[in-house]
């Protein structure tokens, strides 16, 4: 993405600390690293948090070590697994766990074998549950999509450890000491309402999933603290917009309503916080029993 590495890079200098946390459990922390830095974000293992760790994490509280774990993904999910002190299986026999994460390999076979553990009393637990995943095509199914498959077959649902439950934040806190965290993503469903969830504060930027027209209509517990269009966003003051009546201003720039129509002048950065502003706030007076106070204005 433009400006990513540079944001990065300039954010550090000025002392942010930096973890990066994916929902993906398809991929060690080493291998993430090792590409963050192929791009031109330095990045060293330590330095990443995935929901594979976090699901091993969920796994050593309530089974015993070396205990069978059922693994539904790549190998490097199985390595995790390892690691933690598991044995990864992947065949329905004696297991204690069933752990899902994405594989674009996964098939009918892998899906039955998980079906037969999860309808046996294993411990189900997934990596994440976004319905879609970001490709260079465009979007694809994603590990929810998957996890969809088993909740039809089996009638059960998951523990889920990623974005948006508290397992995966609580793990990126404790990683960099945060004492004031800022959720940084491209996600309504999973970087802001796991923000929102954990009380912190979270930036959305516009260069992923969530497009314009979904960001004016998030609902009450899925609204940023800031937006921007990209990275730059971190390094920059976010003034924070008001709202009066059918108008919104935020700095130089305006948004106002004609009709059911939004409509914005003023500086690009602005003019969209602006906007967010009145439309939250049309929002809210429109179904009063949605208000949320603490989220009432974009900050």
């Amino acid at each position: 993405m433009p400006h990513a590495a540079d944001s990065v890079g300039a954010a550090r200098d000025r002392g942010m600390r930096v973890a990066f946390v994916t929902n993906n459990a398809s991929r060690r922390p080493q291998v993430v690293a090792e590409h963050l830095t192929e791009l031109g974000i330095h990045a060293v293992p330590t330095d990443v948090v995935t929901s594979a760790q976090a699901a091993v994490g969920y796994l050593r509280d309530r089974i015993p070590v070396g205990s069978n774990v059922l693994v539904l993904g790549t190998q490097d999910l199985a390595a995790e697994v390892t690691e933690g002190g598991f044995v990864a299986v992947r065949t329905a026999d004696a297991v204690a766990a069933v752990v899902q994460g994405l594989d674009p390999s996964t098939s009918w076979r892998d899906l039955a074998e998980a079906s037969v553990a999860i309808r046996a009393g294993a411990l189900w637990v997934a990596g994440n549950a976004d319905s879609t995943y970001p490709s260079p095509r465009g979007l694809l199914p994603g590990n929810g999509a998957l996890v969809q498959a088993l909740v039809t077959a089996t009638g059960r649902r998951p523990v889920v450890v990623g974005k948006p439950e508290p397992e995966l934040h609580r793990a990126s806190v404790e990683r960099v000491g945060a004492r004031r965290p800022l959720i940084v993503g491209d996600r309504l469903d999973t970087d802001v309402l796991g923000a929102v969830r954990a009380g912190a504060d979270s930036l959305l930027v516009l260069t992923g999933v969530t497009d314009r027209a979904q960001l004016l209509g998030a609902p009450v517990g899925s609204r940023p603290t800031y937006v921007a269009q990209d990275l730059r966003g971190l390094l920059t003051a976010h003034i924070e917009p008001t709202v009066h009546g059918e108008q919104a201003h935020c700095g130089e720039a305006r948004a106002w309503y004609d009709g059911d129509d939004l409509l914005t002048s003023g500086p690009e950065a602005d003019a969209l916080r602006a906007a967010c502003a009145l439309a939250w706030d049309r929002a809210d007076r429109t179904d009063p029993a949605a208000r949320d106070p603490a989220r009432e204005d974009l900050a």
